[in-house]
């Protein structure tokens, strides 16, 4: 099982990156180089515990779909979201926040497996990694650059 770990500082309270972190809105528009769209469940606003949300998106060359369901929330230190259904043979995305003096730390586990046996676990080492991994990293910038500005407010409404 392949494992991405991945820490930010953002320079903002743990409950504003919380919630711009399980924001459906920004999500999107994060992702929107891959043309991703929230197609069943929850397809706007902030996730909730036990909801799930089917995403539609091209990776890889291919049009995806990806049902994940929020099956932890601790709120404002942490949530899980977990794929009930797609690609991978296992994913499981630990979202964790811990207050500072000064902001917050973001923390991202992210663990996958991909089916296909031996291939599978090659194809994950020489590519699969690091292309999740710049995903993540793109996703944490763009949460980062609205939760240290005023752009936060237009997604959460405030």
């Amino acid at each position: 099982m392949a494992q991405i770990h991945l820490t930010t500082f953002i320079a903002a309270p743990a409950e504003r990156v919380f919630d711009l972190s399980r924001s459906i809105d920004l999500h999107k528009k994060s992702m929107a180089h891959t043309m991703e769209q929230a197609v069943a469940g929850t397809t706007a606003g902030l996730i909730e515990l036990h909801d799930t949300v089917t995403w539609k998106a091209k990776h890889l060359f291919k049009i995806r779909v990806l049902k994940v369901k929020i099956t932890a929330m601790d709120k404002p230190g942490s949530f899980t979201d977990e794929m009930v259904d797609g690609d991978f043979k296992s994913m499981k995305h630990e979202h964790h926040f811990k207050q500072i003096e000064n902001g917050t730390f973001m923390i991202d586990l992210f663990h996958f497996e991909i089916p296909y046996g031996s291939l599978g676990k090659i194809a994950e080492r020489i590519f699969l990694i690091r292309y999740v991994k710049k995903l993540l990293e793109h996703r944490n910038k763009i949460i980062k650059e609205y939760a240290e500005s005023e752009k936060w407010k237009f997604i959460l409404n405030k």
